[in-house]
């Protein structure tokens, strides 16, 4: 008698005959067969870094490499390609009726914010579209022929300048939207059907949402990244332009409401809703990654004296309440980005809706007590924050406030590593059970010993693998209840510096990464993607390294001063796999920054063209890989 096939079982049959990997118009869904039992090999081809030899490569989205599917001289090639569902500023269909500016800006009352220094008054847009989420909503359904309803949340870290030319990054409120995609059964192809923004009003708006993942669960994990220093509100001129914009009052904003966890459930019907974690600690929020028991989080850390901080929750696909931890980096070398084990200690157990409550009544010197000067006095205790060393004292009795509203000062005051600089995105292989997080530049923090990591490293940054298991202890003894604990790291992959820049300005090696930010790794092509956020090459990647084989191809140039973000590697939805990837802030040319003149070789050439081509650079896209045309038949 033949065994039942489980639906599961099914469906992983059903991939492993080579269902389309990535959208490809006119070809069949079973194009290329392979063997049941036999998994089908991705190879990504890289392409050559563009050159001033063709302007145009270099100042717009370029990309000129491949992907084979399978294994073996007949395994077919095809050309990749990039599509955009919009630049920011575009006008789009509005969700519901009518039209809205992609990136716009609303304030706490949905109304649009205007330019003041535009002659037209213009509603502000972002040039910064970043974290991005494709994902499947069930009840969802397209009313087109032929087509899957798909969405995609898309999130906008800040606009670089108003029409004045005036910097306004950190002084807008952040905007989010759920796109309403299309998906063609048969190709795979995605079209932008409806753009609803996602009202944030009862999350007090958001602040510097960076990088994103999707939950096992399917709803969008954002982040604010950042944090507004509670303590050092009085000079604070951005933060209260923040909430002259959001609010309309310079002191109405909350500090304690920003740096946390925000997550967004799609519903059938293309809108979103939205609440914040506060439980997940107040730090600078990157890119998240939940293991598969649903309930391990690690987070990255974007700041000069970060941490590495996992969070458990109480049940499994629910964010509201559970465990924090911070690592503590036990050093075994120092070399090529160094290596260490990681020992975690417990910060805390909280619910999001305890340390809202806390948020609301507190004020920082309820909490903690700062000195920027040596007060000599034993009650106070020297910590690493922000390239600084300050002086803290607690207030008895308010340790939940301090290790989820000061958590980058309580984290160091316990005996956290707080000397990671720039820890970016975090992802998961999940077969091999290791995380991957970028560190995206090697800064003091991390090499004078202060925050309890003196490494060395490349300016250009790396990619830390951790190795994860259970059965794992924190500092007291009391048993972490995660079998994703990440125990020991090394770097994967390191960048190298250029002693001197190259021909075109280049300060670190265009065929190394560098500057790593966004990190996906997809379990079935076996394949780490790298978006970098570098001021060390003229261009930004987008980059695929296979685990197995070490080969690190460039799939995809940003136009110059642009950085490589939303980045999303999505392996099934109804058959095909997407990689989702936007860029920010195109023509963010460095000239005179830290002596570098990173541009200066290709601004003269390269500005007009990426002025004309995004909006004056007042726009950025948001978009996904293609696959093309055959280049070598199979």
């Amino acid at each position: 008698m033949t065994e039942p096939v489980s639906r599961s079982r099914r469906r992983a049959l059903q991939l492993l005959t080579g269902m389309p990997l990535l959208p490809l118009a006119g070809l069949p869904r079973h194009a290329v067969a392979t063997p049941v039992g036999q998994p089908l090999h991705y190879r990504f081809g890289g392409m050559a870094a563009p050159t001033l030899a063709l302007p145009a490569q270099m100042a717009e989205v370029f990309v000129a490499s491949t992907l084979t599917r399978g294994s073996g001289p007949d395994a077919p090639t095809y050309a990749l390609g990039y599509e955009t569902f919009f630049l920011t500023g575009d006008s789009v269909p509005r969700t519901g009726g009518g039209r809205v500016v992609a990136g716009g800006y609303f304030d706490i009352h949905n109304a649009p914010i205007p330019d003041a220094s535009a002659p037209d008054k213009r509603q502000l847009f972002s040039d910064c579209p970043d974290g991005m989420s494709l994902l499947q909503v069930p009840g969802a359904r397209s009313p087109r022929r032929g087509h899957n309803r798909l969405f995609a949340v898309v999130q906008f870290e800040y606009a670089s300048k108003n029409a004045a030319g005036e910097s306004m990054s950190r002084l807008l409120p952040s905007p989010i939207a759920v796109l309403t995609l299309d998906q063609h059964k048969q190709s795979g192809t995605l079209r932008l059907v409806s753009y609803a923004p996602v009202d944030t009003r009862s999350v007090n708006g958001l602040w510097i949402t960076c990088g994103a993942s999707r939950s096992p669960w399917d709803t969008h994990l954002s982040s604010e990244e950042y944090e507004p220093d509670a303590t050092a509100l009085a000079n604070n001129a951005r933060f209260k332009t923040f909430s002259q914009n959001l609010y309309g009052d310079p002191d109405k904003a909350n500090p304690y409401h920003y740096g946390h966890l925000p997550e967004v459930t799609v519903h059938p019907d293309g809108s979103g809703s939205i609440r914040k974690h506060y439980c997940l600690g107040r730090i600078s929020h990157e890119l998240v990654e939940v293991m598969p028991d649903a309930r391990t989080v690690l987070m990255g850390d974007d700041a000069t004296n970060g941490g590495f901080f996992m969070f458990i929750s109480d049940r499994a696909r629910d964010l509201s309440a559970g465990t924090l931890y911070v690592a503590k980096w036990l050093q075994k070398s120092a070399g090529n980005g160094g290596a260490a084990d990681l020992k975690w200690i417990r910060l805390g157990h909280a619910s999001s809706e305890q340390i809202e409550a806390l948020a609301n009544r507190c004020r920082a010197a309820d909490i903690v007590d700062v000195k920027t000067a040596d007060p000599s006095d034993p009650a106070y205790t020297p910590i690493p924050f922000s390239g600084k060393t300050q002086w803290v004292r607690f207030v008895p009795g308010q340790e939940l406030a301090a290790a989820f509203l000061e958590t980058h000062r309580y984290a160091a005051f316990k005996g956290g590593s707080l000397g990671f600089t720039k820890m970016e995105g975090t992802t998961l292989n999940a077969r091999d059970k290791i995380a991957y997080s970028a560190i995206s530049s090697v800064q003091p923090a991390m090499t004078d010993g202060s925050g309890g990591i003196a490494i060395e490293g490349p300016l250009a940054g790396m990619v830390y693998a951790w190795k994860l298991d259970g059965g794992q202890a924190d500092d007291s003894g009391a048993p972490i209840a995660s079998a994703w604990v990440p125990v020991s790291g090394a770097p994967l992959l390191l960048g190298e510096d250029l002693a001197t820049p190259d021909a075109l300005g280049n300060l670190a090696h265009p065929d190394k990464i560098a500057n790593p930010d966004n990190l996906k790794f997809s379990e079935a092509m076996r394949t780490l993607f790298i978006g970098e956020d570098s001021d060390r090459h003229v261009n930004n990647f987008l980059w695929a390294y296979n685990v197995d084989d070490g080969r690190l191809s460039r799939l995809l140039s940003c136009p110059s001063g642009a950085e490589s973000t939303g980045l999303q590697a999505v392996d099934d939805l109804n058959g095909f796999s997407y990689i989702m990837s936007n860029f920010q802030h195109p023509g963010d040319w460095v000239l005179k920054e830290k002596s570098t003149r990173l541009h200066a070789r290709v601004h003269a050439t390269l500005d007009p063209i990426v002025t004309a081509r995004y909006r004056g650079k007042f726009s950025a896209a948001v978009g996904y890989l293609t696959l093309g045309r055959r280049v070598r038949p199979g």
